[in-house]
């Protein structure tokens, strides 16, 4: 553990000292990159600072045990077994942080609410959902915005999607994705029958402007000779262009410049355009492809969490846990569900790694 700490501390120092470079500085996706990183890596590296000088003292107090002053002696005794608890703490959390993040969950997010099962009492269900949701973002200080909302007949929404923005936020929303059930005796019941309903949550990670680069040396260019009208020069000399990208296989011909120079720059302009959108059509292939795997049908069965109204209890189905608090949860008290999900996620990639 103490080479990782000391190779990350390294990589730490190394940031630190090219951010003040001007050439870093000007070059605001490079600067932007770094200063990330310089950011992810801070919280370790001031928790190894600490467990080092922890480690000073335990054996500062090693070596006064083995000193000859009394009173040296009787106090290094009484301070071990807090430098111990402290120790195996930290130690805790430092694995805790050397877990390898996903880098998606720093970004924002999208959150989207459907009605599923149990018609228009599902659609009043969804409306509490958003009003949880909204609650809980607001606690964190995040900003919400709505995107796109179709309402129901009698109220809530039958879907809505909302923009989330702050820190870690899809990190921490992405538990929330799957079916939530709710179990309640709904007003347009006249015989006090409770009715089970659903909505579903899909949270995904906002998706970054497409940030592409077309490198030269992965293009093949051929010249030929332009075919039909344009006079003499045109017919005689290889003006036509025909480019390749040599990774993807695509090909654009330009031949409606008059020099070779010109089509070469209209042909490499249309490359990266073409480039560009396929990188667009995969990115939201990818989105949809994601957000279909969060939510299933909407099926009562295929639950995560049931909202239990006759007994007040909240429980989530994946690390069975149970809260009698429903009021509480359905006013955006939500964090101790988020965070033994996290726990379970962390104790599981802990795991992996031993």
């Amino acid at each position: 553990m103490l080479d990782k700490l000391e190779a990350i501390n390294a990589r730490f120092e190394d940031l630190g000292i090219a951010l003040s470079n001007p050439e870093v500085v000007n070059d605001n996706r490079k600067f932007s990159a770094m200063s990330k990183e310089y950011r992810s890596l801070e919280k370790i590296v001031n928790a190894y600072k600490a467990y080092m000088n922890l480690l000073d003292d335990i054996e500062f107090n090693r070596e006064a045990l083995m000193g000859d002053d009394e009173e040296l002696r009787e106090l290094a005794k009484a301070e071990t077994a807090g430098l111990d608890e402290r120790k195996e703490k930290v130690e805790a959390e430092i694995r805790k942080l050397l877990i390898p993040k996903d880098p998606q969950d720093e970004k924002n997010a999208i959150l989207e609410i459907r009605a599923g099962t149990g018609g228009d009492e599902a659609s009043l269900f969804a409306g509490d959902l958003l009003d949880m949701y909204l609650r809980y973002c607001s606690g964190k200080g995040w900003k919400t915005a709505i995107l796109s909302e179709s309402e129901g007949t009698v109220g809530g929404y039958k879907e809505v999607q909302v923009e989330v923005a702050g820190d870690d936020v899809y990190g921490t929303l992405k538990f929330e994705s799957g079916v939530h059930r709710v179990q309640r005796v709904p007003n347009t019941e006249t015989q006090g029958r409770v009715h089970t309903s659903a909505a579903t949550v899909a949270v995904m990670p906002e998706a970054e402007e497409v940030d592409f680069e077309l490198n030269p040396s992965d293009v093949k260019m051929e010249t030929a000779r332009s075919g039909g009208a344009g006079g003499q020069n045109v017919n005689k000399v290889e003006t036509k262009v025909l480019l390749t990208h040599i990774p993807t296989g695509t090909v654009v011909v330009c031949q409606t410049e008059r020099s070779q120079l010109g089509n070469r720059e209209k042909a490499m302009q249309m490359l990266r355009t073409k480039l560009y959108e396929e990188q667009v059509r995969k990115q939201e292939e990818e989105i949809a492809r994601h957000r279909k795997s969060l939510v299933s049908t909407g099926d009562r069965s295929a639950k995560i969490r049931t909202y239990n109204f006759p007994q007040g209890r909240v429980t989530d189905h994946r690390i069975g846990m149970t809260v009698y608090n429903l009021d509480a949860v359905l006013n955006g008290d939500i964090q101790e569900f988020i965070d033994a999900l996290q726990f379970a996620e962390n104790a599981e990639k802990m795991a992996n790694q031993e």
